[in-house]
């Protein structure tokens, strides 16, 4: 729908251009509540104050570390798993390496390090990175300056049209993909919505529940929050298709559930710290837990193949990561308490190791994923 002038005004105006959370409070008083959802992607894509459109910061000097820049072996058990499928589907003469979200570049660096090891594959690799904001990728051009292979960018999945089967990896981009939010109360379900208090500033508040909400079907208690997204399961929808278009294989990694159940999980992290999500607009990352039974259920209903849902722990330690470990600690003796605690990082059930989950989406059926083999 066109939005109204004045409401035209308020998103657009260059005097309030930089001015995120002050546009939101105008604009809730203007038209209503925002839902979480709308909320969230406000706040991480808006073109003049949205956190990746304007100021992602990744890594130990950032606001968040991902398992790419916990370790280099996070990456280069990717690339290997990569060489592998690779290998598996036949070793096509020319395939499609698909990133989406390639953050600073690091995983895409490691994997691309890797993979070196076949020269072969190397030579048959188009490679593509998927990411909208503009900062990340001049910082991922520069950290791929030197790679063995040229990528190309794109805005979204939907835009891919390249030729051949594809192999894709995509590290924590479904928590970056928002959910509305519902609450169940003594009379029923409303929908949690971002407006304003009494002074006028940003706040939770119910609503009439609206169009799209689907009744789970499991328990919940008055009081408990349920999430719910579009956005990931139309993600799991569009990698459905190229997979059937092209063949090939997935990986989505994350943090979330394996079962649908309750519980609110927006955050805003800054500086490595969890911080308000309404009180900064845009000046701090905003996640929500990635919904793996219903990412994996709506990539089956589009006809494509789900492997068993493996932890981080897991699918790392049935790809070598010990002995990847042993050996970096063989070469590098002085780096040994480094690595373990890298290790750890990855693995350990009170760290990444069982809330990172790892899902794999693949075309033909009988293509079989290493780490993903059924175990007798």
């Amino acid at each position: 729908m066109e939005p109204s002038a004045g409401r035209r005004e308020l998103l657009s105006g260059p005097a309030h251009a930089a001015d995120l959370k002050g546009r939101l409070q105008r604009e809730i008083a203007l038209t209503g509540p925002l839902s979480v959802a709308d909320y969230v992607t406000r706040c991480l894509h808006d073109p003049q104050g949205g956190y990746y459109a304007t100021r992602p910061a990744i890594g130990p000097d950032g606001d968040f570390l991902t398992a790419p820049t916990v370790s280099q072996m996070f990456g280069e058990l990717i690339g290997l798993w990569l060489v592998e499928t690779w290998s598996r589907m036949g070793a096509p003469a020319r395939f499609q390496l698909i990133e989406v979200g390639p953050g600073d570049g690091t995983l895409m660096a490691d994997i691309l390090r890797a993979a070196r090891v076949v020269p072969a594959l190397i030579e048959a690799c188009d490679l593509t990175l998927v990411e909208p904001s503009g900062p990340l990728r001049a910082v991922q051009k520069a950290r791929l300056a030197e790679a063995p292979v040229t990528p190309r960018w794109t805005d979204s999945l939907s835009a891919i049209d390249g030729k051949g089967p594809i192999l894709l990896v995509a590290n924590e981009v479904l928590d970056c993909l928002p959910a509305r939010q519902f609450e169940r109360t003594p009379d029923g379900w409303a929908e949690r919505m971002v407006g304003l208090d009494a002074e006028g500033e940003l706040a939770f508040r119910l609503g009439p529940v609206g169009p799209g909400f689907s009744p789970p079907d499991h328990d919940v208690q008055p009081g408990q929050v349920i999430e719910q997204s579009a956005a990931q399961r139309a993600f799991a929808g569009t990698l459905a298709h190229l997979l059937k278009q092209h063949i090939g294989a997935a990986l989505l990694i994350d943090y979330g559930r394996d079962t649908p159940g309750p519980g609110d999980t927006l955050q805003a992290l800054s500086q490595h710290e969890k911080v308000d999500p309404l009180a900064t607009p845009g000046q701090a990352d905003l996640t929500q837990w990635a919904d793996f039974p219903a990412v994996l259920a709506a990539a089956q209903a589009a006809g494509v193949s789900t492997a068993p849902l493996l932890t981080q722990a897991e699918f790392l330690t049935r790809l070598g990561l010990t002995v990847r470990a042993d050996r970096l600690k063989s070469a590098q003796p002085e780096a040994a308490a480094l690595i373990d605690r890298q290790v750890q990082r990855l693995t350990a059930p009170d760290q990444m190791g069982t809330l990172f989950k790892v899902a794999a989406l693949y075309v033909p059926d009988t293509l079989t994923l290493p780490a993903f083999e059924v175990e007798p």
